[in-house]
């Protein structure tokens, strides 16, 4: 950029407008099963870009306990469109928020609160990069169309968003920009270029129930028997292959006196290669069948049953990724703005979109603690924050890196 200082004069002068629909934001509980706080934010973020030329479309959830998902147009001079995503929910519930006193807490240059990071202040993101290209940039703001989506659940396996988005892009989308918060390293601002695919899989040790004093020797015990297990399933993560392998949740018996009858495990496998999550599914599937636990009386043995719950494809690094990050990289050389990437084993909307248009991620502000609503008196416990000096900086950014990607 030639003279990026009329750029940063506008958008410091529009960040307190942005830090407070924040504010507002932040204030509407919108955790993913609580619809109405959704559709509400839903009606709150209509409202915060209709300014800006902006009209809604609300499209119903494949769920019917979600609230429905965003979309927001604004029709350009030209076919050419760029796709902006962020979602609506977070994953607090009403009674965390009030139990942890976790609400909109400014604190030096950090503001605390459900959402700041993830994702509220990228949908803020997005309003001040429209804001300043209307201002600074208004050709490429006036020929290109803008289509905003926002998954009403992006914390639950919420495959119908994706399937939205890419009924809504077509030749002429340039980009699918994801407004999720950007990673740091040292001093360095990364995009996010490729991300891990997930299955979610449970895991069902069928037994033989009997008295634990009088006949014992008849049943054959599923806890122990998915004990003998679980060790195996943690052995499958694979770390030169980028494979992990995570035991969420384990449950199994009833009362004290019963030799249990039924023992259940429920977890998560990641990858980054197609591969790769492959080999791990395949791998869990393999621990299906008899065991080694059975009933002295008369042999029967226990039964494992594995079946595979969700799954989402991984986000591999491609050349179209690739291509739309030198226009961030280029833009961050210019302003001196440390720009790198990384590739990151959480999951984003990117995951669902990446081979219909060119995506980039991470294009949000930075902050730390998302999914986190505790704060400990000894500091060893923090809750979800957003910094609020790295809003300007990186709305710098992703505004010349836009104007970079439309000339």
């Amino acid at each position: 950029m030639k003279d990026s200082t009329p750029l940063k004069h506008f958008l410091d002068q529009q960040l307190p407008a942005a830090l407070e629909l924040l504010r507002q934001m932040v204030g509407i509980n919108s955790f993913t099963t609580n619809p109405e706080g959704v559709n509400r934010l839903a009606r709150f973020t209509t409202e915060c870009f209709a300014p800006l030329g902006f009209t809604a479309e609300s499209i119903p959830s494949a769920n019917p306990a979600f609230g429905a998902h965003l979309v927001l147009t604004r029709r350009g001079r030209s076919a050419r469109n760029i796709a902006m995503i962020s979602h609506l929910d977070t994953v607090f519930p009403p009674e965390e928020e009030a139990r942890n006193n976790f609400h909109w807490q400014p604190e030096g240059d950090r503001i605390y609160g459900p959402g700041t990071q993830d994702i509220k202040g990228g949908t803020v993101m997005m309003w001040l990069v429209l804001m300043a290209l209307r201002a600074q940039a208004p050709r490429v703001f006036e020929d290109t169309t803008w289509k905003l989506f926002l998954n009403s659940s992006e914390e639950r396996f919420s495959p119908d968003f994706g399937d939205l988005c890419r009924s809504r892009f077509d030749a002429g989308t340039l980009a699918a920009l994801v407004f999720e918060a950007e990673g740091r390293r040292g001093q360095e601002h990364l995009m996010v270029l490729a991300r891990k695919g997930r299955a979610s899989w449970r895991m069902t040790v069928n037994g033989r129930g009997s008295h634990a004093g009088g006949k014992h020797s008849h049943g054959a015990n599923a806890a122990t028997q998915l004990g003998h297990i679980l060790p195996r399933i943690a052995a499958l993560t694979d770390y030169s292959r980028g494979l992990t392998f995570n035991v969420g949740r384990v449950s199994g018996g009833t009362v004290l006196n019963r030799v249990p009858h039924e023992a259940i495990a429920e977890g998560e496998f990641r990858a980054f290669t197609p591969e790769a999550c492959q080999h791990g599914k395949a791998s869990l599937l393999a621990l299906a069948g008899p065991g080694e636990v059975r009933s002295p009386d008369d042999g029967y043995t226990c039964e494992t049953k594995v079946e595979i719950i969700t799954e989402t494809r991984p986000w591999p690094r491609n050349p179209g990724t690739d291509h739309l990050y030198e226009f961030w990289k280029q833009t961050g050389e210019e302003l001196e703005f440390p720009t790198n990437y990384e590739e990151r084993g959480g999951l984003s909307d990117g995951n669902l979109i990446w081979d219909a248009a060119p995506t980039l991620d991470g294009l949000g502000p930075w902050g730390d603690n998302d999914h986190c609503s505790e704060r400990s008196a000894d500091g060893s416990k923090v809750p979800e924050y957003v910094e609020v000096g790295r809003f300007v900086p990186k709305a710098m950014l992703n505004t010349g890196a836009i104007i970079k990607l439309t000339a």
